[in-house]
């Protein structure tokens, strides 16, 4: 565990203060669960913030595999991240709608792929209207950056990874779906998936984590308690999980926050894992 002084968060006002800055990419990477409209590619062109380019999950995405947005390759990524404009010395803030989902993923893939200037936007689009900061509209065409990326795999698990954790419970895993489907007393949104959690996981509802009123991310101490709280030893391995591998890295960008460091996001989460016929599951609480 290392200090929690290097937060991975800014603050709007911060970002406001900067937009005219030619050495800040500004992306939303906003989401939502398939079947729900708009479509946020279609809401980034209602609005965004100036400067701003969509970074679609579902795009920048291993598209050979059937499991939703899975990572994709580093030559992939090279060239997706290259065609939103953005370029290796470039820093980077990620925002979403305000609902906490993706801007986190988005900020760990950039981690994952080599690139450490990369910032979470604090309360998201929300917060930014709120507060009546300026925003545009219509489709947004970057001049072609120059990205390189290099995969570091310590910051994803695969099921291999997590059938061999059954046994060895040498990481710790968090889930951060909703209690009643990490209990298993509710179905499953996406279709076909099983209902429970990962034998030996335990709970951190993501929505837990920031504030319903602000959208801000919750104070430190509050973010520790909600972990520890529920039995995770801060000072162990961890990895997180969720309903397809989104909404897990709220958790790990929580924990970055508390200092913790090493964590790593099971990339798939209960999309693969709750397959039909797949591996064991648990119900009630962990």
């Amino acid at each position: 565990m290392k200090s929690a002084g290097d937060d991975p968060l800014v603050s709007t006002d911060w970002l406001a203060a900067r937009l005219d800055d030619p050495a800040i990419r500004i992306i939303d990477a906003s989401y939502k669960m398939p079947g729900m409209l708009p479509l946020p590619a279609d809401d980034f062109l209602g609005a965004h913030i100036p400067g701003a380019v969509f970074f679609d999950i579902d795009a920048i995405a291993d598209q050979n595999d059937q499991l939703p947005h899975m990572y994709p390759d580093a030559a992939q990524f090279e060239k997706d991240i290259s065609a939103l404009g953005i370029s290796s010395g470039d820093t980077v803030i990620t925002y979403d709608s305000g609902a906490w989902v993706a801007a986190p993923r988005a900020w760990w893939m950039f981690l994952s792929f080599g690139h450490g200037k990369v910032k979470v936007l604090d309360g998201g689009l929300r917060k930014w209207l709120r507060e009546g900061h300026p925003v545009h509209s219509g489709k947004v065409m970057p001049d072609l950056g120059c990205f390189k990326a290099e995969f570091d795999s310590r910051f994803i698990r695969n099921k291999q990874q997590l059938l061999r954790n059954l046994e060895t419970q040498a990481e710790q895993l968090i889930d951060a779906r909703p209690r009643a489907r990490f209990e298993g007393i509710v179905a499953e949104p996406r279709p076909g998936r099983r209902s429970g959690h990962i034998p030996g996981s335990r709970n951190v509802p993501y929505v837990e984590l920031f504030d319903a009123e602000t959208g801000t991310m919750k104070p430190l101490e509050d973010l520790r308690t909600a972990f520890t709280h529920s039995g995770i030893e801060l000072t162990k391995p961890i990895v997180t999980t969720c309903g397809s591998g989104v909404s897990a890295v709220v958790l790990t960008l929580a924990l970055h926050r508390l200092g913790v460091r090493g964590t790593a996001v099971y990339d798939g989460s209960w999309a693969e894992w709750g397959l039909p016929h797949g591996p064991p599951v648990a119900t009630g609480p962990g």
